[in-house]
């Protein structure tokens, strides 16, 4: 009888220790860095100024840290990202000769993000990166999202300053 005590006794320790460990694998972040670039989305987002631009299936989960295939880097000193957040994305690339310009957004929860180029000058190009939320309140999950927009300039960028801005709206 006392053996019968004992093995109930492990068998349940045993269980719950199980449990206990399945849930710490469960809630440990995933990758820290970006899955190789031939693997992400490459379309752009719906909000864009590219004609027929079509949403990924999936936005990242970890910001862009090397531009898509095809993409040129454009150098940071290029950019100015004194007008979003300190630990917003700043991956900048060229497409097309230079006349698409690509950025990384950051979404999350029920937010949406696109990219609007609000001002082309000879020695700038500003680039407003919006989430839009929904109108009313809502329960959204928790998660960032960095999908890859493209915007279209009226040339190329070539040496132009890139300023990145981000503000939120409301649908």
């Amino acid at each position: 009888m006392k053996r019968l005590g004992t093995i109930i006794g492990a068998g349940v320790l045993l269980t719950v220790m199980t449990a206990c460990a399945g849930q710490e694998t469960a809630s440990l972040p995933g990758p820290t860095s970006a899955p190789p670039s031939s693997t992400q989305p490459e379309s752009t987002q719906p909000g864009t100024s590219l004609p027929g631009a079509v949403p990924p299936t999936e936005p990242d989960r970890q910001p862009a840290v090397t531009p898509p295939s095809g993409g040129t880097e454009v150098p940071a000193a290029q950019i100015d990202a004194t007008g979003v957040a300190q630990d917003y994305p700043t991956m900048v690339w060229t497409e097309d000769g230079g006349t698409d310009v690509g950025v990384v957004a950051q979404e999350g929860g029920c937010g949406k993000a696109s990219a609007e180029v609000t001002e082309q000058t000879a020695t700038q190009v500003v680039i407003t990166l919006v989430e839009t939320q929904p109108p009313k309140p809502a329960q959204c999950t928790m998660d960032l999202r960095f999908p890859k927009l493209s915007v279209h300039l009226d040339s190329p960028l070539a040496d132009r300053k890139v300023v990145l801005k981000s503000e939120q709206r409301v649908q």
